[in-house]
């Protein structure tokens, strides 16, 4: 850290680095409690995604219990064979959003299959997009929370350093030339005094 300059020219740039940073911090604590919520919003949506993606499993157990005796090979019938996620911004961060999905589905019979083979197949094509889409609010939230940390340290240095920083700066020089400022009044003084003296001397010894 470079060294304090004692100095009118010092004084000012430090009066006008406060000016700066007072100017500064409001957008930044705005920014801060902005992603506060919008953190807070995407919190709610990842846990709402899980929860219908739950849901979504439980209910396939539900409408179909004969999966559990079909023996059926279902890891591979419904597969994510590519999606599109876009970008949106929200105050300033850029957050994933999917766009589109595509799903490719096994070729089946319909006649060699049960009659609710098809229902099978439109929940998993389902719970595979909740999954997905709980995957991606999961993203969201990550980047939220990790612009919210940056933000709050950045806001924090502003309130606990830089601020209180310069206003002590201002402090000591102000006080460091007072008492320059002090000192050579007092040596101004003490020369004419000085002076007068010696004037006075002179002129005694004239006479």
């Amino acid at each position: 850290m470079a060294k304090l300059k004692l100095s009118k020219h010092a004084l000012h740039e430090q009066q006008e680095q406060l000016k700066l940073y007072k100017r500064l911090l409001p957008s930044l604590d705005l920014k801060r409690r902005q992603l506060t919520m919008e953190a807070q919003k995407a919190e709610q949506e990842h846990a709402a995604a899980i929860a219908r993606s739950d849901d979504l499993e439980t209910r396939i157990g539900e409408e179909l219990p004969m999966l559990a005796d079909e023996g059926l090979p279902l890891s591979d019938l419904v597969v994510i064979k590519g999606y599109k996620l876009g970008e949106q911004n929200i105050v300033g961060v850029r957050l994933p959003i999917l766009e589109s999905l595509d799903c490719r589905v096994v070729d089946y019979s319909p006649l060699a299959t049960p009659p609710w083979f098809d229902i099978l197949v439109q929940r998993l094509q389902d719970a595979k997009t909740c999954r997905l889409r709980a995957e991606i609010a999961a993203q969201r939230l990550d980047i939220l929370r990790l612009q919210l940390r940056r933000i709050t340290q950045r806001v924090n240095l502003f309130e606990k350093i830089l601020i209180p920083t310069a206003h002590g700066n201002i402090q000591r020089i102000r006080i460091y030339l007072g008492e320059t400022e002090r000192a050579a009044v007092v040596t101004s003084k003490l020369a004419k005094s000085k002076q007068l003296h010696d004037r006075s001397t002179l002129t005694e010894a004239s006479e």
